[in-house]
């Protein structure tokens, strides 16, 4: 078994959830090789043609991973991963922070012109389908931004790729609104943590707004041109924010959970043309973090 191979105890994890092969004209070729092939091109980096023979034929592993990222498998199967681990109670909702990192763009990320190609037998567009396919340029060049909230365990539990000049703040509302994790027993997933925590950048009368309307509590400092904007307004400005030192030293759950994510280099560095693609590569990633978590 290579290092990038899932484990016995993690393949019982995760074969309940694999999408069966009903209305299909063939046979899915074995799901653990195949997934095994995209985790090791995952680990590595390396392109699709240069996988091992003992993965079988790169096409055929190409395809499983195209086809689950377009059509929001590897989304179901995080969302089911989460739900196996909330019903053991391993998922820490005590402090879940959100943050973002920068992933620079590979010279062949470059060039995607039109709709994406055929994800099933009609035409359909991926569900993680972004028009400007998730890509910034800067003075360094090409680059896609991560945000993303983590549980207090170090595991991301959404994500939302972006083009890498795209700022944070207006991005917390639309990360807090993926949380959807399932209950196995019925009911209303859980969508609300029990405290959020952030850096300055979440840090907008709006965002503060969304959180209490929510009845979120949160750890978000206040930036230094806030303060002085609200003591300049007066009563009008309203109250001073809250401010739980302690608390905000945990910021670095997420900060920890941004490196396990870019420990891998599919991940660090961004080799995929579609943003469909990439957003299914950062979520096989998170999926292996919670079958190792």
């Amino acid at each position: 078994m290579g290092r990038s191979d899932l484990s016995d105890q993690e393949w019982s994890r995760l074969e309940g959830h694999l999408p069966r092969s009903v209305g299909r004209g063939g046979r899915w070729k074995d799901h653990r090789i195949v997934i095994n092939g995209i985790l090791f091109r995952l680990r590595t980096g390396i392109p699709w043609r240069d996988l091992p023979t003992r993965f079988g034929s790169w096409k055929t592993v190409y395809d499983r991973h195209r086809r689950w990222s377009a059509d929001g498998t590897w989304d179901r199967m995080l969302r089911s991963v989460q739900a196996d681990a909330d019903a053991e109670g391993r998922i820490d909702w005590s402090m879940v922070s959100v943050d973002s990192t920068v992933c620079r763009a590979h010279q062949h990320a470059a060039g995607a012109l039109g709709l994406p190609p055929r994800i099933t037998g009609k035409r359909a567009r991926p569900v993680q389908h972004r028009a400007d396919e998730g890509l910034g340029r800067s003075r360094g060049g090409l680059t896609t931004k991560i945000h993303l909230a983590g549980d207090g365990r170090c595991r991301p539990l959404v994500l939302l790729i972006t083009p890498g000049q795209w700022g944070d703040a207006p991005q917390m509302i639309p990360v807090l609104a993926r949380i959807r994790v399932p209950r196995p027993g019925g009911g209303h997933p859980r969508t609300r943590p029990d405290h959020l925590g952030g850096d300055r950048a979440y840090s907008s009368r709006r965002n503060r707004s969304y959180l209490r309307r929510r009845q979120i509590k949160h750890t978000i400092p206040e930036p230094r041109n806030q303060q002085t904007t609200r003591r300049r307004r007066g009563s009008k400005g309203g109250r001073p924010i809250g401010f739980d030192r302690a608390r905000y030293a945990r910021r670095n759950e997420v900060e920890r959970t941004i490196l396990a994510l870019k420990g891998f280099r599919a991940v660090a560095t961004r080799y995929e043309k579609r943003a469909y693609m990439f957003h299914g590569t950062v979520t096989l990633a998170a999926i292996w973090l919670w079958l190792r978590g």
